[in-house]
């Protein structure tokens, strides 16, 4: 590992190099392999925040309190130490830049990850593909790559929704997304986009489900969802 930040009150972000990574599409994951002194091996999957070729890449891992490895990707994990990786893996949830029409990302928690690297991808691609992100975290504190968020590139739009504590005079209330929620705030079905939901499994649900009763084709609903780790 060359690098470590923290991204939120429970949350890091890692950049590793990994010699002999092939590159990898915005939307992909990798699993992460740790093995314990007594030979004891644990195996999750991380969605990868960057996106494009070359051999470093960067994660971005929410600390699970009773988890087997997050905790010790957001607490001990220290630059120089060595970590197993295999990917890149997957190829539903994931964006090209030659893909055609609008975009609408909707985000619960860490589940920003994939999304933030296909923002990315579209920036660095010069895409003048319309992207709308939707992102709804506990409190402002919990929020991933907020600098970034907030100094969005052209032609991207972001919202904020706020499920516990909102900043001060914030226009909504704290509340969980709401059907009237992604009405108002995501590309309408008429405009026929893609949407990437990522989050945790009720918020995917609820958020999938939601979409579908709006008139969004249920093939153009691509989800990805996570628990414990």
């Amino acid at each position: 590992m060359v690098s470590a930040a923290r991204e939120s009150t429970s949350g890091r972000s890692l950049t590793i190099d990994v010699p002999g990574w092939t590159g990898n599409l915005a939307g992909q994951h990798t699993d992460l392999r740790l093995t314990a002194p007594d030979g004891y091996q644990a195996v999750r999957s991380y969605s990868i925040a960057s996106a494009g070729p070359g051999e470093r890449i960067q994660l971005a891992v929410d600390e699970v309190p009773d988890g087997e490895v997050s905790p010790y990707l957001v607490e001990d994990v220290m630059v120089g130490d060595q970590l197993e990786l295999r990917g890149p893996l997957g190829g539903w949830f994931v964006w090209r830049p030659d893909d055609i029409g609008p975009v609408q990302l909707i985000g619960g928690g860490s589940g920003i990850v994939p999304l933030i690297a296909m923002t990315r991808a579209r920036a660095a691609a010069k895409s003048a593909t319309p992207f709308r992100l939707l992102y709804s975290v506990r409190t402002p504190e919990d929020a991933f790559f907020r600098a970034e968020l907030e100094a969005p590139a052209p032609g991207l739009d972001v919202t904020w929704l706020y499920t516990r504590r909102t900043p001060d005079d914030w226009p909504r209330p704290a509340a969980r997304i709401s059907p009237a929620d992604l009405a108002a705030n995501t590309i309408a079905a008429d405009n026929n986009p893609m949407v990437f939901v990522c989050g945790p499994t009720g918020f995917v649900e609820a958020v999938a489900d939601a979409l579908v009763n709006l008139g969004h084709p249920p093939a153009r609903v691509k989800t990805e969802r996570f628990g414990g780790a």
